[in-house]
């Protein structure tokens, strides 16, 4: 097995002058050159520890039986299988544990079908390093990042379904706002200077919208709103 992360914490280890415990990531990327520059982003961080930089499914799957990171970063062309097929079975495993699919297909099919076997989010590979830093903390939080060119796979597969206005499901006006942005990929630092609040009463509003909605992520409130008619998704 291939590990090219340090693993010299447990668990539970305390960083940040022992105050902070890092956030432990798994990486699975098999194209050397980019998991080698992946990990290099994820270490410039010191709230995250790279538990593991793995190259197949067989790898990850053993590595995830001996320890289990907070967040899984998974490709979904590998060598030896399909990412869909980790994030399935980490998913129905470890459901506490956060999987963001970082790669280069914005094919409709694969997005949809990695958010139903269990991601919680889904990054494109030409996102910048910050942009990654931010998924992966976003997501730990309970947050679900999307690059923008797939929310508008998303939006544009959820309008051409037939609405089903439901009278009992209202939203505030703030509250369509937060989820319209949300919609288009804006992480919640980004929702927040945009409308001129804090990045703590987005999360508030978010929290509402989902309560409202009945989902417990961004891609479920954005899919129910949708269809229910309370956001355009345009």
């Amino acid at each position: 097995m291939s590990h090219e992360a340090s693993t010299a914490n447990p668990a539970g280890a305390d960083r940040h002058h022992g105050s902070v415990r890092a956030l432990t990531v798994a990486l699975l990327e098999d194209e050397p050159h980019t998991r080698a520059a992946i990990a290099a982003k994820l270490a410039q961080s010191d709230g995250i520890e790279l538990i593991a930089s793995l190259a197949t499914l067989a790898e990850m799957r053993a590595s995830l039986q001996q320890r289990q990171p907070d967040v899984l970063i998974v490709d979904l062309e590998l060598p030896d299988g399909s990412g869909l097929d980790l994030i399935a079975f980490a998913h129905a495993r470890w459901p506490a544990m956060h999987i963001l699919v970082l790669t280069v297909l914005d094919d409709e099919h694969k997005v949809i079908a990695a958010i139903e076997r269990g991601a919680d989010g889904y990054l494109l590979k030409d996102e910048g390093a910050i942009a990654l830093l931010d998924a992966v903390f976003e997501v730990s939080q309970g947050g679900s990042p999307i690059s923008p060119a797939i929310a508008r796979h998303l939006v544009r597969r959820l309008a051409a379904q037939a609405p089903n206005p439901d009278a009992s499901i209202s939203l505030s006006e703030r509250e369509r706002q937060v989820l319209q942005l949300a919609a288009k990929g804006y992480a919640y630092a980004e929702v927040a200077k945009l409308l001129g609040i804090g990045v703590s009463t987005v999360a508030s509003y978010t929290r509402h919208i989902y309560e409202k909605l009945q989902v417990d992520s961004r891609s479920g409130a954005v899919y129910e709103a949708t269809r229910l008619g309370l956001i355009d998704p345009r």
